[in-house]
Parts: C-alpha cells; sequence; structure tokens
C-alpha cells in the first residue's frame, strides 16, 4: 500500500478531518516560502525590520515599500491542484474545515468554504484609528497615487494589511476556532508547514491528545514526522491528486 493510499483510507474511516496548512501548499502557486535559502521571503531580510508591528508604527513608507509589491503580486497568483483536492474533499464531505497559516487568499479562491485563517489575509486593510477597512484593490490604488509611499485612510492615517505582523496577537476568535476543530477531529492532515511557527505549530498535539491522528504531507521534515500516522513528503499537488484518486 502506498502512503497515498494509506492516508486515503484515513480519511474515509476518519469521523471528522480538519486540514492544517502552511507556505508549501502555495508554493506551486508560484508564492515563495519563507525560509527556503535563496528564495524565501526572508532569505535577504530581517523579518523583525519590515514584518514587526513597531516596524509598521515607526516607518510605514518603508514597511509598504517592502510589503506593497508583493501584496499586489499574491493578488495575481491563482489556486493550484493542492487547494483544488481540499475543496474536493469538503464537497464530498470528507474534510470538515481548512485551518490555515497562509495569507494568500488561495483557499477562499479555490471555493474552501470552511476556512480558518490564523495569520489573517491580503485580501483587505484597514485603519487602527477608526476601524475603516478597504480591499486589496482600493489599497493597491491608494499606494499608488501617495506620495510617500503610504496607502492612507479616509481620516489620513496609514493603513495597516489585515495580516498578524511579528509582535501581534492571532485573531482571537481564529484561535478559538481552531482549537474547537481541532478537538473534534479525529485526523488532522498537516499540509505544506514545517509546523515551526507556534501556537499554530501546537494544534495538532490537541487532535494527538484527544486520541486522534496526524498525518503529515510536507517536504523536509517536521517536529511531528514520528508521530505521524503517514508522512508524505512528495510535491503536495502529486501527493494530494494521488490521495484523492485512491479515494
Amino acid at each position: 500500500m502506498t502512503g497515498a493510499e494509506q492516508l486515503a483510507g484515513l480519511i474515509a474511516g476518519a469521523r471528522s478531518v480538519v486540514a492544517l496548512t502552511g507556505a508549501g501548499i502555495s508554493v506551486p502557486s508560484g508564492i515563495p516560502d519563507f525560509r527556503t535559502p535563496g528564495t524565501g521571503l526572508w532569505a535577504n531580510v530581517d523579518p523583525m525590520q519590515v514584518a514587526h508591528i513597531d516596524a509598521w508604527r515607526a516607518d510605514p513608507a518603508r514597511f509598504w515599500h517592502f510589503y506593497g509589491d508583493r501584496f499586489q503580486t499574491l493578488h495575481a497568483k491563482q489556486p493550484n491542484g493542492a487547494h483544488a483536492v481540499l475543496v474536493e474533499l469538503e464537497r464530498r464531505g470528507l474534510l470538515k474545515a481548512v485551518v490555515t497559516q497562509n495569507i494568500d487568499m488561495l483557499h477562499r479562491k479555490a471555493g474552501t468554504t470552511e476556512l480558518v485563517e490564523m495569520h489573517g489575509t491580503i485580501e483587505h486593510s484597514s485603519c487602527l484609528h477608526d476601524g475603516n477597512r478597504y480591499p486589496l484593490a482600493e489599497v493597491q490604488r491608494r499606494l499608488e497615487a501617495s506620495e510617500d509611499g503610504v496607502p492612507a485612510c479616509d481620516c489620513g492615517r496609514p493603513l495597516k494589511p489585515d495580516v498578524v505582523l511579528f509582535g501581534e496577537h492571532l485573531p482571537a476568535d481564529a484561535m478559538e476556532r481552531a482549537i474547537a476543530l481541532m478537538g473534534e477531529a479525529d485526523l488532522v492532515v498537516c499540509v505544506g508547514s514545517s509546523l515551526e511557527v507556534y501556537p499554530v505549530a501546537g494544534l495538532p498535539e490537541i487532535v494527538l491528545a484527544g486520541g486522534g491522528q496526524v498525518a503529515v504531507v510536507t517536504a523536509g521534515p517536521t517536529s511531528f514526522d514520528r508521530q505521524a500516522a503517514v508522512k508524505l513528503d512528495g510535491d503536495v499537488v502529486a501527493e494530494l491528486e494521488a490521495v484523492l484518486a485512491a479515494l
């Protein structure tokens, strides 16, 4: 029995399955992950200098200089076959929800309906002064029109993307929903995540503590490999498509 067939059996036999996804599921869509040497988003920059809430507050122009083009690039990216497999599993009633660390909107574009975005989304930006929210296209328009390189709210204050920066807490409602889903799940399928960034990386522990199982579909090692019922470390699209074919 192949690993894909083994995972298909676990999904088919589970009562409640949740997917936990990270940057690796979006790499086939042309979005670099964070830590791969040479190509990762943090390969040539200190994230604490550009992706910390204090950096945004101290120098929003520098922040938006770094992120503006990247957000626009993400806006143009499209879901890949791995996203599509998760949508199909949800459609068949075999997947209860997707909990994602990604901010790239690809799960939503693909059609996932039960989605928990742990680190927020680039879909919109907000004013921390008055709470006004603007969609990505409008933020990009304001960014291009601004003289200082900072998209501003109607009130004149700088906008902040609705993503979780270093130094910020995860959204409480997203964390509560994720914990509840993991508490009910008897299988969590971790896709494209190194499972290094906490507290999200601790979510599979909830499933294990409840007597459930963990499956890992991620290239490279993770901290849950030894505890995983199955580990698939090939291309995420090929691996998940093979799982779907085996169901």
